[in-house]
């Protein structure tokens, strides 16, 4: 499984320098839409990663396939969001609370 990461260029350097391959420059809403649905269709991917803001400009219905997607594991990180915490993420995907 790899970690794919969406997001402005500024956003995705610092996964790129961490050795994430699979990082997707979304300099414009249609370029962010296209690279998550790619990501999703794409069957190595078990993380998605997004910034929170750009979480808040994706459509209601992929927005909501994107909260309830399983693989990949869709973790908006930045401000602070509502909704299931990294915790909750986890359990779902893994099926099992690591944290006890």
């Amino acid at each position: 499984m790899e970690i794919a990461v969406i997001g402005n260029s500024e956003f995705i350097l610092g996964f790129r320098l961490a050795g994430i391959h699979k990082t997707y420059a979304a300099e414009n809403d249609e370029k962010l839409i296209e690279h998550i649905t790619s990501v999703l269709r794409d069957n190595d991917v078990g993380i998605l990663v997004l910034n929170s803001s750009d979480m808040e400009k994706v459509p209601r219905k992929l927005r909501a396939t994107l909260e309830n997607s399983v693989k990949p594991t869709v973790i908006a990180i930045g401000a602070e969001e509502g909704g299931l915490s990294m915790r909750e993420k986890i359990k779902r995907s893994v099926g099992v609370d690591l944290w006890k």
